[in-house]
């Protein structure tokens, strides 16, 4: 596919997310060469491809910080599960059975929804890590949908983070910690100190839904040994008191909030307003999407609900912020993307301002978190390249793909003897 250099989205209602460029009610903004060349109400780009943005509202795509991929194709299957449910049914009976294929496949089809969704960043949280073959598969597929990604590994071999190191430079990879709650703290500090010297973000799961034996405190031991810095996001972080969130935004660190999952799995609310007040500003994730949906309009709605009844102090335009800009900051990528800023990779949404449920829209921020919905995506640029356009994928086989599914879940579910109609209930703990 040849890409144009120069393409103008032509007067739509922009939201920049950036403060310096504000929000136009009629713009115009200009991709070229893949990065954003300009934006303001009117601008000229004699000979430039033009796509009429009349209609739409045009935003930065959204960034996703932690999503569990690989098992899409068990998607709903987990709706009314526990956290120990479904830790027990993902990881004890399911992911045994996972071979590079269904990896693969997993993979392929969440990153593509994502994608279809708005989501042009994404943090792939990837913990179906028995051999290094699956790791392998979960990157081809990431590679070849057409957004960015970041892979985020769960391992324990270093021999095995130095290997996909050395095939993901840059900001393509990051470390998922096994952390506190799964190992000890004399593991996760020789994980960080790996990651450390390959250059790598951390991520790692600290919430309280399984609470912690002996009163532990897991954000002050891990900051007691300098384990903490601006290259590492905590996942969920509900329970953790006061002044263990402080010790999060002395250090400059970022949270994952997931506030579907966090709800319904009992970690506790979702800690926007919490994390806000401390000096952290929160990024937004799916988690997992056999138990949540895998948008983000989704997650802003849930969160932003949920915060408005605990005190009423957060604007839906946080709520966006968080979903754009805050995910590019917590993937080391705020200088690259999650606002529409001139220099920046034209990660670019047009969304319609004139479907029922939105239109008319006034508010757009307040429209997208309130009433958004990925039925609204009408185009996705990644790069300035079209990926989605008038609502459809481009270049995507999601006939062959779904076939493909199907056939991977329908095996791995025989294989275990469970029903994926919502009738097996995990054991749990």
């Amino acid at each position: 596919m040849t890409l144009q250099t120069r393409t103008l989205l032509r007067g739509g209602t922009v939201v920049s997310m950036d403060p310096a460029v504000g929000d136009l009610a009629r713009g115009d903004v200009l991709i070229e060469d893949g990065r954003i060349a300009a934006v303001a109400a009117v601008v000229d780009a004699a000979g430039a491809e033009i796509v009429d943005a009349t209609g739409k509202i045009v935003l930065p795509g959204f960034v996703d910080t932690h999503r569990h991929t690989w098992p899409t194709a068990f998607r709903g299957v987990g709706a009314d599960w526990t956290f120990d449910q479904n830790r027990d049914a993902m990881h004890g009976v399911l992911k045994p059975l996972y071979r590079p294929e269904d990896v693969y496949l997993g993979n392929l089809l969440g990153r593509i929804e994502a994608l279809g969704s708005g989501v042009t960043t994404l943090l792939d949280w990837f913990h179906c890590s028995e051999r290094p073959e699956n790791a392998d598969a979960a990157i081809q597929a990431l590679r070849e949908a057409p957004g960015h990604s970041v892979f985020c590994y769960c391992v324990g071999a270093a021999s095995e983070i130095e290997r996909v190191r050395s095939v993901l430079p840059g900001d393509g990879m990051a470390l998922g910690l096994r952390g506190p709650q799964l190992t000890t703290m004399d593991t996760t500090a020789e994980d960080v100190a790996l990651a450390r010297e390959l250059g790598l973000r951390v991520s790692v799961h600290v919430h309280g839904a399984t609470g912690w034996p002996g009163g532990r405190r897991p954000i002050a031991e891990m900051g007691a040994r300098g384990l903490l810095d601006d290259r590492t996001t905590i996942v969920h972080g509900n329970g953790l008191s006061d002044d263990q969130v402080a010790m999060l935004a002395d250090a400059g660190c970022s949270v994952s909030i997931s506030p579907d999952v966090e709800l319904k799995m009992g970690f506790g609310r979702p800690e926007t307003g919490r994390m806000l007040a401390a000096g952290i500003r929160p990024s937004l994730s799916a988690d997992n999407c056999p138990s949540a949906g895998g948008d983000l309009f989704g997650a802003m709605r849930t969160a932003f609900a949920v915060q408005r009844g605990v005190d009423g102090a957060l604007t839906a335009r946080d709520f966006l912020e968080f979903a754009t800009l805050d995910g590019a900051r917590a993937c080391g990528r705020e200088a690259r993307t999650g606002s529409l800023t001139v220099g920046k990779d034209a990660d670019v949404l047009l969304l319609d301002a004139e479907d029922p449920s939105i239109f008319p829209v006034g508010n757009a921020p307040g429209s997208i978190v309130a009433a958004g919905h990925p039925g609204l995506v009408d185009s996705v640029f990644v790069a300035g390249r079209a990926v989605k356009r008038d609502g459809q994928l481009l270049g995507v086989d999601l006939p062959g793909l779904r076939a493909r599914v199907l056939a991977s879940r329908d095996r791995i579910a025989a294989a275990a003897g469970i029903a994926v109609d919502g009738s097996w209930t995990p054991a749990g703990r």
